[in-house]
């Protein structure tokens, strides 16, 4: 487990990311995707490429697990952060500046999560989390973000998981972020007491209950992405809310923050 180092891997992880997402989950690739089988965008020239390697592998094949990270400060330097095509993110960057950014942290975007089927284990997800938390250590992140996707496009079919995670997880107003209006899906379809608790914790996806299990928040509205053919919830994960638990297992050391 280590950072994509050169041009070559962080090809292997685009050409995982196309074998998940478009070949496996029917996602809708451009005709360049489709002749390059790489899911590549404007983004990933300045993201930093978690790897998961098996070097049992040929070295065209050896990735197995990746994850997108994206922190603030190379964010501002560039063209912000991926997840703003889908929400608006002010609220959680109002009043920020670089003193902010030194004293309490920065802000880490994660996207593009995938893992090739036959590794899809715990051992592959918690190098993934490893990664994850010696990354943050090593750049004091305050917060982690990204856009987490229930399957399928059809809201209704999701009602009662948006419902859920709105009425036990939305984020406090002074953090909450909405999707942009143009794209805003309500969440509160169902009252609280006719939603199915555990019938629900159980089908949603993995990624989503390994984030409430840390204390996650989730933002307010849904929004379709019909490329990747996924309903996507807003996620937003203080670090000083990971159990001390997962934090110490996964880091083995102190938090930075």
């Amino acid at each position: 487990m280590r950072l994509a180092q050169d041009e070559a891997e962080i090809l292997a992880a685009q050409h995982l990311r196309y074998r998940v997402f478009y070949e496996e989950r029917g996602a809708t690739a451009t005709a360049e995707m489709a002749a390059d089988k790489l899911d590549r965008d404007e983004f990933d020239p300045v993201c930093d490429h978690l790897l998961v390697i098996d070097h049992a592998l040929p070295a065209d094949e050896a990735v197995v697990g990746t994850y997108r990270l994206l922190r603030e400060e190379v964010a501002i330097a560039h063209d912000g952060f991926y997840s703003a095509s889908e929400y608006d993110l002010s609220p959680m960057f109002m009043g920020r500046d670089e003193s902010t950014l030194r004293q309490h942290g920065q802000f880490l975007e994660l996207g593009r999560s995938c893992v090739r089927a036959e590794y899809r284990s715990n051992a592959t997800i918690q190098f993934l989390w490893k990664g994850i938390a010696e990354y943050v250590y090593a750049h004091r992140v305050s917060y982690l973000f990204g856009c987490a996707s229930l399957p399928g496009t059809d809201v209704s079919e999701h009602a009662e998981a948006l419902s859920y995670l709105y009425h036990n997880f939305r984020a406090p107003e002074e953090l909450c972020v909405y999707a942009v209006p143009s794209r805003h899906i309500e969440m509160n379809i169902m009252p609280s007491d006719q939603i199915r608790e555990r019938d629900v914790v159980k089908a949603l996806p993995p990624l989503i209950k390994g984030y409430l299990r840390c204390g996650c928040y989730i933002g307010d509205g849904a929004v379709i992405d019909k490329q990747f053919c996924t309903t996507d919830v807003f996620i937003l994960q203080s670090i000083a809310r990971v159990p001390d638990k997962y934090f110490a297992h996964l880091a083995r050391r102190e938090r930075p923050l």
